[in-house]
């Protein structure tokens, strides 16, 4: 019998798009799997990796900085502060709750992350249209602030997200919460809720009241703007959103809230700071260039002097004319620093005049212009005509507004003629004198125009003064320096080596620069400077008295001086050769009192007395070398009358007579100032043999024998210059 055939089915054919959806929730689901097993794998493997509790309870943050100044001492510890480690039972029960309510307030129900914190931070970025709050739980701030850094990036949220959820595994929420509060950085250097207690408040964390507690707990978020030393009102309005935060949460009831009272809470005084600062504020940036340490702590040993540094300190303090500021820099004769001031107060002002301030030197820039000029071929006798001059439009005028004809470069240079100055420049060339500023290490920019001789061209304290100590080192480069050597556990991971092999000029230009220096300050305006023994040095003072600058060296030392308002305001009776230089023989008797006296290799050379008439007018008269503006162009009212006297009545220069001139000093066999009679010049003894400047003149001073150097006579030996005997021990 045949059979009858199945009807067919009428099921609909499903379709395409079905599909495509069935197959993408599949594989959904696959990836979901595959995603949440690779998230517990990676977990369990970070655990794995997880450092103890132990190991992390020993583990610092940061890198901890020790400098030392010369002799040892230490003058600063940088970096984070530690105070004592405080385990969970010894945490005041506030501190935890203040530390839970305001930053995690589910610290004790999520698994390290929590959804409900990443979603609120999510919707707040879509609202604002930036990033404001993180989400982060405890767990994830510990997991950055140990193994991570800051950086806003989704890959470091990830991994930060891996590392909190397996912490969660590891340890305890107790645990936890006892790395963090005794880890977290709470600002001025502190880590830890004990360092903050104790630069805060002057006590332990273990003895913190609900008041202190809500102040600290409230630093976590933005340390340095809610610091109670920087901001009292703004630490103390967070403290009340602490206070608030934690009665909402439970964890205080409202009686305690209102009883809590941050506004009376007294903070411990600040450390007093000092002038050391400058000096590290300066050298201790310097370690990125010099190691690539940084983690290990770090012992920094210095080249600062402090016996030096507080002579400094004080002839900064009393010297400097009410309303001015003041800066000074010592350099030895290796370059090494042994003082640094960059202002009167570095509480008020942690602004470097030493080493960041751009001024303009005046006539101590005429150093290089006199460089240029004795490179060239000129000697300290080569002879100028002292008269009227125009450069390019430009007709600069003596500080006397007189002319006095023939004058040798001695001369010119003592009473800081600067009419001679504008000749010397033109006849070198004005780029060759910029040449040899940049040659002596002026980093900032130099002009080439006529009136840059009277020093238009801003520069920088420490550099004028390297400049300066190169000549005192015979025209061998001077590099400053701060930081001798750095040791990581006792191990020596940077030795400074001092560089000898650089010659600026040759031994004889350095030598007659040096013996110009002496004049300068043995007759000229530099007069205040003397120490009684033997100084060379230079004043500067700037138009309308702006700026006073006096620079100069004695017995290995080289110190710069400079004097004026921030705000380039001009100062009354300001001069190079008063304040500055009466502050540089201040310092200079003390830092080199205990050093032996050292002749130059040129003893001191009057300059020519019979000038004219009335020569003594330029005996005590103040360097105020640049009578131009910005432009090169004289500025004052009067062509005749000097600017000086169209100060403020009262307040104008004052100029001494010769008689009333300071005695120099001599020195007991102890090294300390003696009063002594004021020298006088000597007149030439019978038979003995003027002092003239030839080749023989040249051998003497530079110490050279033609014989056994005559195949090397253009060659200047860096072991000539500086020989063994002179160099100071390393």
């Amino acid at each position: 019998m045949a059979r009858a055939p199945s009807p067919r089915s009428t099921k609909p054919p499903r379709s395409p798009w079905r599909r495509r959806v069935s197959l993408a929730i599949k594989l959904s689901l696959v990836a979901v799997v595959l995603a949440i097993g690779a998230l517990v794998t990676a977990v369990y493997i970070a655990k794995a990796q997880l450092p103890s509790f132990d190991e992390l309870k020993s583990s610092p943050n940061g890198q901890m900085i020790r400098v030392h100044a010369a002799d040892g001492t230490v003058l600063v510890s940088m970096g984070p502060s530690y105070g004592d480690w405080l385990d969970y039972s010894r945490i005041p029960a506030v501190m935890r709750d203040a530390t839970i309510a305001v930053e995690d307030r589910r610290f004790r129900s999520h698994l390290g992350v929590d959804p409900i914190g990443v979603a609120r931070s999510v919707k707040v970025r879509y609202d604002r249209g930036r990033w404001t709050q993180g989400g982060s739980t405890i767990t994830q701030q510990l997991a950055r602030n140990v193994f991570l850094n800051n950086q806003k990036k989704f890959g470091r949220k990830f991994r930060e997200w891996i590392l909190a959820l397996a912490m969660e595994r590891k340890f305890s929420k107790d645990q936890i919460l006892e790395l963090y509060l005794n880890k977290v950085y709470y600002g001025g250097g502190a880590y830890g809720i004990d360092a903050a207690a104790r630069k805060f408040f002057g006590h332990g964390a273990n003895e913190l009241t609900l008041s202190e507690a809500a102040i600290i707990a409230g630093l976590v978020k933005a340390p340095s703007n809610y610091s109670p030393t920087a901001d009292a009102q703004a630490a103390v309005d967070r403290a009340q959103v602490v206070l608030q935060v934690m009665q909402d949460t439970g964890a205080i009831t409202a009686t305690q809230a209102r009883a809590a009272d941050p506004q009376a809470v007294k903070l411990a005084p600040e450390p007093k700071q000092n002038s050391v600062r400058y000096f590290t504020d300066w050298a201790l940036p310097q370690l990125d260039l010099l190691i690539d340490e940084t983690e290990k702590p770090l012992e920094v040993w210095t080249t600062l002097d402090l016996s030096m540094q507080r002579a400094a300190d004080a002839a900064i303090r009393a010297n400097s004319p009410k309303g001015t500021q003041g800066a000074l820099v010592a350099l030895d004769r290796d370059g090494s620093v042994r003082a640094m001031v960059g202002g009167r107060d570095y509480v008020a002002s942690i602004y470097n005049r030493a080493t960041q301030a751009e001024r303009q030197p005046g006539s101590s820039f005429k150093l290089f212009v006199y460089l240029a000029a004795l490179e060239a071929g000129k000697t300290p006798e080569s002879t100028e005509i002292d008269e009227p001059v125009t450069i390019d439009g430009w007709s600069p005028r003596n500080s006397s507004r007189r002319n006095s004809g023939q004058v040798t470069l001695r001369t010119a240079f003592a009473y800081s003629l600067n009419t001679i100055a504008a000749k010397l420049g033109q006849q070198v060339g004005f780029a060759t004198v910029a040449d040899m500023a940049r040659r002596f290490g002026i980093t900032t920019a130099v002009n080439t125009h006529p009136s840059m001789v009277l020093g238009t061209s801003d520069v920088r304290l420490i550099d004028m003064t390297r400049a300066f100590a190169s000549v005192a080192n015979k025209g061998v480069a001077v590099t400053p320096f701060g930081i001798t050597r750095v040791t990581a556990n006792n191990e020596v991971i940077y030795q400074h080596e001092v560089d000898r092999s650089r010659v600026l000029v040759a031994p004889y230009v350095a030598a007659q620069m040096t013996d110009l220096l002496q004049t300068a300050v043995a007759t000229g305006t530099g007069r205040s400077a003397q120490i009684g023994r033997p100084v060379a040095g230079k004043t500067g003072t700037t138009s309308s008295s702006k700026d006073g600058w006096f620079l100069g060296f004695s017995s290995g030392i080289t110190t710069g001086v400079w004097m004026g308002r921030d705000d380039a305001r001009a100062v009354g009776g300001l001069s190079g050769g008063q304040a500055p230089a009466q502050a540089f023989a201040q310092f200079m008797k003390a830092a080199v009192a205990k050093r032996p006296i050292e002749q130059f290799d040129t003893q001191v050379t009057l300059p020519e007395w019979q000038m004219e008439p009335d020569e003594e007018s330029y005996f005590g008269e103040p360097d105020n070398g640049l009578f131009v503006d910005e432009d090169g162009n004289p500025v004052g009212g009067d062509q005749g009358a000097p600017v000086d006297e169209q100060l403020v009545p009262g307040q104008g220069v004052e100029r001494p007579s010769p008689q009333a001139e300071r005695a120099p000093v001599q020195v007991d066999e102890d090294g300390y100032p003696i009063p002594a009679a004021p020298p006088q010049r000597q007149p030439q003894r019978q038979g003995q043999p003027e002092q003239r400047m030839d080749q023989d003149w040249i051998d003497r001073v530079t110490g050279r024998d033609p014989v056994r150097d005559a195949p090397r006579t253009r060659t200047y030996d860096s072991r000539e210059i500086a020989p063994e005997e002179d160099r100071p021990n390393q």
